[in-house]
């Protein structure tokens, strides 16, 4: 397919720069190939959502991954940044560098603008398109506490580059589930539940179940190719354990819809749904690039925020819910000034049959 066939016009004003307050208070879209849309919040997720129902979260922690430093050349330093987007192994992780001209294999960094306890790296590898792989001096746990450390949260670029970080995000940008360590962007349905709501729709019936996607910062990339059968997705790795797929499925067999939280749960579902054509464990790295006519074996119902045009999202859910409805939900969403992207508000799309 065309990747302009994915293309619409955003108001610049309507891309959120700042969660809701509070984070459940946003408002939700519920875009149903059938019955049509109908303007809600969040809150309302008690009465959409049925006792049953099982509510797949996402329960990754986003470290703070933009790492700020030097590359050291004898006397010679140089100021260089980088956003850390995938894990190699317990002391590697592939990064965008900024400016990459400026790096070459076997480079010295020195990451933590001049602290005295500074994380020490090298370059191990360089890529085409500003990707670098940086080999730490510290490795397992050590390197997570020092990442957190030195580094600050890493911002979407179209939030990024009309504000700077600010002390809020490292609370806004991590839902209130977060648990394992290893995301570098948030899955950002997921910012709109609070603790309590998490109870309420738990008290309703309804059944609340983690697995695990560490979302890489590839989410931001824009697509380069002009037909999305010349795109290659960036892997992520991802984990749903046994125990929750006998729970998950179990529900289903009595008549419990499968709602995902978010674009990473989904994506993680039919990953581990695809070989079996229902839902097994799974682990390891998942590269899945959903598009129209892609036939979903596990997920009912997706939550999740709205994309941005030409995106391997927004061809997502025009998958899951039908090109014409996505189009027709997010011109509604223009016309009626809701927020995008990150911060933005929500959407409950119900899956096209």
């Amino acid at each position: 397919m065309r990747v302009s066939d994915f293309d619409f016009e955003l108001p610049e004003q309507l891309i959120a720069l700042h969660p809701a307050e509070p984070r459940d208070s946003a408002r939700l879209l519920v875009v149903d190939p059938i019955h049509g849309l109908s303007d809600r919040h969040i809150p309302d997720l008690l009465t959409l959502l049925h006792p049953g129902d099982v509510l797949v979260v996402n329960d990754t922690r986003v470290l703070p991954a933009e790492l700020r430093g030097s590359r050291i050349r004898g006397e010679n330093r140089a100021s260089v940044s980088f956003n850390l987007h995938k894990r190699v192994d317990a002391h590697t992780w592939r990064a965008f560098a900024r400016p990459a001209k400026r790096l070459a294999v076997l480079d010295q960094l020195e990451l933590g603008n001049g602290q005295a306890d500074a994380l020490t790296a090298r370059v191990a590898g360089k890529g085409d398109t500003g990707e670098v792989t940086l080999e730490f001096d510290l490795g397992g746990a050590q390197l997570d506490e020092a990442i957190k450390a030195h580094g600050a949260m890493p911002l979407p670029p179209y939030i990024g580059a009309k504000r700077g970080i600010e002390e809020r995000d490292k609370v806004d940008y991590q839902t209130v589930y977060a648990a394992e360590d290893g995301a570098v962007a948030a899955p950002t349905a997921g910012l709109h539940f609070t603790e309590s709501l998490l109870q309420q729709l738990s008290d309703h019936g309804v059944t609340i179940e983690r697995v695990t996607l560490h979302v890489g910062a590839g989410t931001f990339l824009p697509m380069k190719a002009d037909d999305t059968d010349d795109h290659v997705m960036h892997a992520e790795w991802g984990e749903i354990d046994s125990a929750t797929v006998e729970r998950i499925l179990a529900k289903k067999a009595l008549g419990g819809r499968i709602v995902a939280v978010g674009t990473t749960s989904l994506r993680l579902l039919e990953t581990a749904a695809r070989a079996a054509g229902t839902l097994r464990p799974f682990s390891g790295d998942t590269d899945i690039f959903i598009t129209p006519g892609f036939r979903f074996a596990a997920v009912d119902v997706l939550m999740t925020n709205f994309h941005l045009p030409k995106s391997t999202l927004f061809m997502l859910v025009s998958a899951f819910a039908g090109m014409d409805t996505m189009r027709r939900a997010y011109e509604h969403a223009i016309a009626n000034g809701y927020r995008f992207y990150s911060y933005g508000d929500s959407s409950l799309l119900i899956r096209a049959e």
